[in-house]
């Protein structure tokens, strides 16, 4: 009983290690690709842990107008995230603290973790972080709502909102094509590239101040606190890329029960699918324009459209089959 205790606890802390390891390389990926792409020579791939490194070795300025709640902020949202990243389900399904894994759980460690960000971002006082914030708070506001429906879809489908029970039963299915999980999938997408920041919501490698959405919100950080920062975005992406994997391909997902053997497939099937997602998402990036922000809730309401055309056909082809 000892034996299989510090098994399942080695496993545990690989897939919470791992999600740390990997979030700089999967961000270098996707610069990586669009530099390529753009013709441009670009950074190497393993410049994040280089940023990471240096912002740690740096002094944080803070300003004197700032409360307890912009220090102590980056810590907080580093271990929300973090902890959220570790809970989806990546190489192993059904491993120790993937009981927690629950979809609704894991929207409200994202949720309070952006509310931390947007009222750091207003600490300061500065007009930037007001404009940030205040965007950010409306793209909240039309996520989540699609979130929470891709979320009732899947748990329809599967019975359960736990991710290793939505991944457990899909990896159990034949392949077939549905309707409501293909919308699902569509919503979930266009809720990833706007939580994450990406384009075409905002991009995150200008400083205008009319584009800016997260970048606005965290001018005032610099340092070890900017670090943490810096490594929770970079997490919040492998989130949302490993959430995609595990609710929509997860094949080659071992079982916890699995040998060392199963456990390094699936961890090579999770890497190879986390890169090629990084790849396509700088594909995408490259291929298309950031749109103007007052568009963003018709992007969005596209999201929670498809979000409930997807919970209605899951409604009405229960027990039919979709």
């Amino acid at each position: 009983m000892t034996g299989d205790f510090l098994i399942q606890l080695l496993a545990q802390g690989t897939q919470m290690f791992m999600v740390l390891l990997i979030a700089p390389l999967t961000v270098g990926v996707v610069r990586r690709v669009k530099a390529i792409l753009m013709r441009r020579q670009g950074a190497p791939l393993l410049q994040g842990y280089r940023d990471l490194s240096k912002l740690l070795h740096k002094e944080s300025v803070i300003a004197d107008s700032a409360s307890w709640l912009f220090r102590s902020a980056p810590s907080l949202i580093f271990a929300l995230t973090w902890v959220a990243a570790a809970l989806v389900p990546s190489f192993a399904s059904g491993l120790m603290f993937n009981w927690a894994a629950d979809v609704v759980a894991l929207v409200a460690l994202l949720g309070a973790a952006r509310a931390l960000l947007a009222l750091a971002g207003m600490d300061v006082g500065t007009s930037f972080g007001g404009i940030g914030s205040s965007r950010e708070m409306m793209i909240a506001t039309l996520a989540e709502p699609a979130m929470m429906l891709i979320v009732l879809t899947l748990a329809i489908a599967a019975g359960t909102t736990r991710l290793p029970g939505v991944a457990d039963f899909f990896i159990g299915q034949p392949i077939a094509v549905r309707v409501s999980l293909a919308l699902s999938l569509i919503a979930l997408i266009i809720v990833a590239l706007a939580e994450n920041a990406r384009i075409p919501v905002d991009n995150p490698t200008t400083h205008l101040e009319l584009t800016m959405v997260h970048e606005a919100m965290i001018l005032e950080y610099s340092g070890r606190h900017l670090a943490l920062i810096e490594a929770a975005s970079y997490l919040k992406l492998v989130l949302y890329l490993s959430l995609l994997i595990c609710l929509f391909a997860p094949f080659g997902m071992a079982p916890a029960t699995a040998s060392f053997g199963g456990w390094a497939i699936g961890l090579v099937a999770w890497v190879a699918k986390l890169l090629g997602g990084a790849a396509l998402l700088g594909v995408w990036e490259v291929s298309i324009a950031k749109m103007r922000v007052f568009r963003l809730p018709d992007y969005l309401g596209v999201a929670f459209v498809f979000g409930f055309l997807a919970i209605l056909l899951a409604f009405l082809s229960r027990g039919v089959g979709q």
